[in-house]
């Protein structure tokens, strides 16, 4: 177990009503330049580089490839499997990919150094985490406010699942600083510490919350896998894996952005409607964790957090943002762009198109 007591970040001053225009503003999103006369794209082989390809939350991007979306709109696209979003931000920074698939509060983060980048599609448009408690070592658990002095493990590379401690511990009016929070490097080391008492609690996601649950283990008490359970958690649509690149890139490439949204939404389009043999069959065998049943468990557990169409929900912006002041509180808020973190036209255009 590699565990790591963490500071408890500082009370942020900002407020919703401080980034209200700065909302309304990303809303509308950043124009971007019109496609061009032809439709084929500027570039058609690209790197795209992703954390953790298998995860869920990335399962678009898996639809779309294996597919033939990505082909079918004229991109030769050469998938990096970097393992965690804050890799797959650097390959896109230092240049060795082109377009990232990754968590949107890493544009947020960019941004706060000075580093310009922007989503074109979603692909999740919640986290989702959940965040559990023991059945053994709390049993008699009734709010929030039992988790004072608890042990809880969370996953290293992703800041929601941070987050989402943070947040379910500001509502019993708790900080970090009132917990033990050990961080776990993949789920399966997390899963072991809570069922050998190491741990009182677990924010992590899936497979391992669901299979956790189905063995009676924890007690779901937050739950982001759920478009209800996230607005209850962050208090308004928090967006999760998109795809993103540095604006000069989208400003120079805007037919292939829009070629990458296309097969991602025309994958969107598709998960509306499969059913368990549909993803079976797709998805490499690999990603089914040797357990089809806890596999499609999960996909049914969040698959209202996939997005329908791509699109950035209203408002989600702002509250990513502001749910990451409250877990890195050295970035000044007041100096973040909204509107230039992400775009709704490539996939208003893609909606079109697909019928999404």
């Amino acid at each position: 177990m590699c565990s790591k007591n963490l500071p408890a970040p500082k009370t942020s001053r900002l407020s919703r009503r401080e980034f209200g225009q700065a909302g309304l503003l990303a809303a509308a999103g950043l124009a971007v330049p019109g496609l061009k006369a032809q439709t084929r794209p500027e570039k058609t082989r690209l790197v795209l580089a992703v954390g953790g390809k298998s995860a869920l939350h990335h399962l678009p991007l898996t639809i779309a490839e294996q597919l033939g979306y990505f082909r079918a709109e004229g991109l030769e696209l050469d998938i990096s499997d970097v393992q965690t979003s804050l890799r797959a931000t650097q390959a896109v920074s230092s240049g060795a990919a082109h377009v990232c698939a990754s968590t949107f509060e890493q544009v947020l983060g960019l941004q706060a150094k000075n580093q310009w980048f922007q989503a074109f599609v979603v692909q999740a448009r919640t986290p989702q985490i959940a965040l559990g408690v023991s059945t053994r070592s709390m049993p008699a658990y009734k709010t929030p406010v039992d988790l004072k002095g608890k042990k809880i493990g969370i996953s290293p590379t992703e800041a929601a699942s941070y987050m989402v401690v943070n947040s379910v511990l500001a509502r019993a009016r708790l900080t970090t600083s009132e917990v033990n929070l050990f961080e776990f490097s993949n789920s399966a080391s997390a899963s072991g510490a809570l069922r050998s008492g190491q741990i009182d609690a677990i924010s992590y996601a899936d497979p391992a919350m669901t299979m956790l649950e189905q063995k009676g283990d924890i007690k779901i008490i937050a739950d982001t896998r759920t478009l209800k359970g996230a607005r209850e958690v962050f208090g308004g649509a928090m967006p999760s894996a998109s795809l993103f690149a540095p604006s000069e890139f989208i400003q120079k490439n805007p037919n292939t952005c829009q070629a990458l949204t296309n097969a991602i939404v025309h994958a969107l389009k598709w998960l509306q409607t499969a059913g368990p043999g549909d993803i079976i069959k797709t998805v490499p065998d690999a990603y089914l964790l040797g357990d089809r049943a806890l596999y499609l468990a999960c996909f049914e557990q969040l698959r209202e957090s996939i997005s329908p169409d791509g699109l950035m929900p209203e408002d989600a912006a702002r509250t990513a943002l502001l749910a990451l002041l409250s877990f890195n509180p050295s970035i000044q808020g007041n100096k973040i762009d909204l509107s230039r973190t992400y775009s709704n036209e490539f996939a208003r255009r893609a909606k079109g198109r697909f019928k999404a």
